[in-house]
C-alpha cells in the first residue's frame, strides 16, 4: 500500500466520527484552560469533529478527490422535507437577525436564531453586517424560487459542508441549532419577491 493511499485511509478513518486529536497550535488546549462549562454551553463545543480537523490541517485544502468523496457524504445525510421549502419570508427574516440562543445563559428550550447578519449583507438598507460569506442581496432574484433553487438554499443552510468541505458557514441543521421550519423560513427569506434580500 502506497503513502498517499494510506494518509488517505487514516484521514477518512478520522472524519467518520467526532474526534479530538492532537493540537500542534496548542490552541485547543489554551481553550480548554481558559474556557469553564456554564449552563448548557459544555466543553463538548471546544473539540473539532473530524471534517473540522481535516480542514484544519490541511489549511482548508484537503484533497480535491477526499473532499469530493466527504461532500457527497454530507450531501446524503441532510433530510429534506417532502414538499416546498418555502417558509415564511416575515419569520426567515427575525431567525436571520436574531443571534440568540444556545449561550450559557439561554434555556435549552429558546428559539435559537440563525446570526445571519455576522458573516452576510441581508438587505440593501443595513448599515452594518458581515463580510466573512458573501453579500445575499438579490439571491432569489437572481436564482429564482425553483424547487431546485429552494433544495439548494435548504441544504446549504442545513450542512454547508455538503457543498464547500471547509466552509466556514456553520451547519446549522446538521447541528441541531435550527429546526426543519427555521430553515424553511430562512430559504423563503432568501427566495421570496417580497423579501428585503430581493427588493
Amino acid at each position: 500500500m502506497t503513502m498517499a493511499m494510506k494518509r488517505l485511509l487514516l484521514v477518512a478513518g478520522l472524519v467518520a466520527a467526532p474526534v479530538a486529536l492532537a493540537d500542534p497550535s496548542g490552541i485547543e488546549q489554551l481553550m480548554r484552560r481558559d474556557f469553564h462549562a456554564r449552563g448548557q454551553a459544555g466543553m463538548d463545543r471546544i473539540a473539532q469533529d473530524g471534517l473540522q480537523r481535516l480542514c484544519t490541517e490541511s489549511r482548508d485544502k484537503p484533497p480535491e478527490a477526499l473532499a469530493h468523496a466527504l461532500q457527497a457524504d454530507q450531501l446524503k445525510a441532510i433530510l429534506f422535507p417532502a414538499g416546498s421549502l418555502l417558509g415564511d419570508w416575515k419569520r426567515g427574516e427575525q431567525i436571520a437577525q436574531s443571534g440568540r440562543g444556545m449561550q450559557w445563559n439561554d434555556g435549552p428550550k429558546d428559539a435559537t436564531g440563525g446570526s445571519c447578519y455576522n458573516c452576510h449583507q441581508l438587505a440593501p438598507q443595513e448599515a452594518s453586517h458581515g463580510t466573512l460569506g458573501p453579500s445575499l442581496l438579490g439571491f432569489g432574484r437572481l436564482r429564482g424560487n425553483t424547487p431546485e433553487t429552494q433544495k439548494y438554499a435548504y441544504g446549504k443552510i442545513y450542512n454547508s459542508k455538503a457543498y464547500n468541505l471547509c466552509s466556514q458557514m456553520p451547519r446549522l441543521g446538521h447541528s441541531g441549532t435550527l429546526g426543519e421550519q427555521q430553515i424553511r423560513d430562512l430559504v423563503a427569506f432568501l427566495l421570496d419577491p417580497a423579501s428585503p434580500v430581493n427588493r
